[in-house]
């Protein structure tokens, strides 16, 4: 499917409205440590991982500039960036992992030693812009903290999500008088169409082992693993529509315009997608599943011998960092 480059092109100018807004709020200091220069070390420094841990990348600290350190107006200065490519869905699942990591350090803070560097919450979330912002040549977008890498790379009217991670701990808590369950949805979708195959797309679909952790996570840049569990090629129409409905939540994130044209390029590929299962089948159990096509890479692992903390990865195996249309 053609890039809907008209909308798109839209998109990538209210982006580099928006960064440029952000970066003029900064003194010089700042500003040379939120804008870098957008190469392959400095697009591949991410993480999942708090801050006080070693990163996958072997760095210690993400890109950019903490919103620790920036005013109440610089944070929403660069939230608006983080917003200008996104969906209004895709954002609000970014600000449910935040706040539930703020909720994670609320909780964990007292009982931490002293002494320890980890910390959690929203004053450790990062924003880091890669090159220098513009309509027509690539240049990047990275938020990022525990549990959440937004890496969106911009090349004229393309808006490129991928290598993305969403988590969550806790899996659900209150905010506002609200419950909020970040990625509930990714949940109950994937318990529901593993429940929706017959027993013997579910004997295929299910790995003989236990997955611990996502495989194909942050410092895995370019790295294929076999394709494994039950292919949608043997799926019924309604099957094939539930795993386009699950593939949506992370292909979602992104701007409608662009999340459409992905949609339909994984779609083109449908049959030669799989999905694979290690876990129960009862909603609320522990479980692990995997969903990776030409077009497509997904995980969801829960980590450690529950279900209050998950990991879940999205990867293009085509076009990570935006491969397909721009040359770094």
């Amino acid at each position: 499917m053609p890039f809907p480059q008209a909308r798109t092109a839209d998109t990538t100018q209210k982006a580099v409205s928006a960064a440029n807004s952000f970066l003029a709020m900064l003194n010089d200091v700042q500003r040379a440590k939120v804008n870098l220069p957008l190469n392959k070390t400095t697009r591949s420094n991410w993480s999942n991982l708090p801050t006080g841990a070693r990163f996958q990348s072997g760095a210690t600290e993400r890109n950019g500039l903490k919103f620790g350190v920036l005013t109440a107006a610089e944070q929403e200065a660069a939230l608006a960036l983080v917003r200008s490519t996104l969906s209004p869905a895709g954002y609000e699942k970014v600000i449910n992992i935040v706040n539930g990591d703020e909720m994670l350090e609320r909780e964990t803070a007292p009982q931490r030693p002293a002494s320890t560097a980890t910390r959690f919450g929203r004053a450790e979330y990062y924003i880091a812009i890669l090159g220098k912002p513009s309509v027509s040549d690539p240049w990047m977008i990275q938020f990022g903290g525990h549990h959440l890498a937004i890496n969106v790379t911009v090349a004229g009217p393309a808006n490129v999500l991928t290598p993305s991670h969403t988590g969550s701990q806790p899996t659900m808590y209150t905010f506002n008088g609200q419950t909020i369950r970040p990625l509930g949805h990714e949940n109950d979708k994937a318990f529901a169409l593993m429940n929706a195959l017959s027993p013997a797309q579910q004997k295929q679909a299910t790995l003989a082992y236990e997955v611990a952790d996502v495989v194909s996570g942050p410092g895995h840049d370019g790295e294929v693993i076999q394709p494994e569990g039950v292919r949608a090629s043997g799926f019924t129409t309604a099957q094939r529509n539930m795993l386009l409905d699950l593939i949506r939540e992370w292909v979602g994130i992104i701007n409608a315009d662009t999340a459409r044209a992905k949609m339909a390029e994984i779609q083109d590929h449908l049959a030669d997608t799989y999905f694979a299962w290690s876990g129960g089948t009862t909603n609320g159990s522990r479980a692990y599943f995997r969903i990776q096509g030409p077009a497509v890479m997904i995980e969801y692992a829960p980590i450690g011998t529950g279900t209050d903390h998950i990991h879940t990865f999205y990867r293009d195996p085509t076009n990570d960092y935006g491969a397909k249309v721009i040359k770094q």
